[in-house]
């Protein structure tokens, strides 16, 4: 893949041979990927690859040692997270961390207060006409609400500042397969619009195959494996890639 094109197109996020950690201890090394609009990018690995570490990089929770992260041909590694919202990014975290004593409604006009323009009311309906129950929960606060109604209110949270790159870091983490259902039906719909770019993070493959259009493989703080297209639905490539039985797909981006 020529650094600097997505499968869709140009690039609107590029990460350059990044390298990260927290003390002493390097949690990323050499890390290298690209997403383009319309672009489903799926992170995989073992808990502890490094995976959290590179979202949050991106999102400007913590600023990498080395390398760069280039949004739109603007640099936005070490710009600190308030600022990298601010030029389209939106990270769901893994715990999902809304404000539990704040209605579902509170939660959603949060997730707008970084954004220009109107609109407000319409985005609102929209992420009620997503998820439905939200809608039946909304004068609710969000504390009350089920791990999966906190999962969709997280995600409709983020997208309420309009992003251009939306990261949701495992998606799927403690939910019921129902509930794991309709959080990937609406992240199929989001990846099926070409202006908005995603990154999905997951220690499962379970439900990767359905909207990934790249997928990258993280073990031990390295990218280790890229498949594209048809190599994502085929079960042997990739548990060689994931589980490393095979030597075939193992790579490092950075070189």
């Amino acid at each position: 893949m020529k650094f600097g094109d997505g499968e869709k197109g140009f690039a609107m996020l590029r990460v350059d041979r990044v390298e990260c950690g927290y003390g002493p201890f390097t949690a990323l090394r050499d890390a290298s990927l690209t997403v383009a609009p319309g672009e489903c990018v799926c992170i995989v690995g073992p808990n502890g690859a490094g995976k959290t570490t590179l979202v949050s990089n991106i999102a400007g929770m913590f600023t990498p040692r080395s390398g760069r992260i280039v949004l739109n041909d603007s640099e936005i590694g070490g710009l600190g997270a308030e600022k990298v919202a601010r030029l389209g990014v939106s990270l769901v975290p893994e715990g999902r961390r809304i404000f539990g004593s704040l209605t579902v409604e509170e939660n959603l006009r949060l997730g707008a207060t970084v954004r220009r323009g109107d609109g407000l009311a319409d985005d609102v309906d929209l992420a009620l006409t997503r998820f439905p129950i939200l809608r039946e929960r909304y004068r609710s606060q969000a504390g009350k609400l089920s791990g999966g109604e906190q999962q969709m209110l997280a995600i409709a949270r983020a997208l309420m500042s309009r992003p251009r790159l939306i990261m949701i870091d495992e998606p799927s983490l403690g939910l019921a397969p129902l509930v794991v259902d309709k959080v990937y039906e609406v992240l199929l719909e989001l990846r099926n619009q070409q202006a908005l770019g995603m990154i999905v993070v997951e220690q499962s493959t379970a439900r990767i195959a359905d909207i990934a259009t790249r997928l990258h493989v993280v073990r031990t703080g390295r990218i280790v494996a890229t498949l594209d297209g048809d190599e994502i639905s085929s079960s042997t490539a990739l548990d060689d890639a994931y589980f490393g039985f095979g030597k075939g797909h193992e790579q490092n981006l950075g070189h």
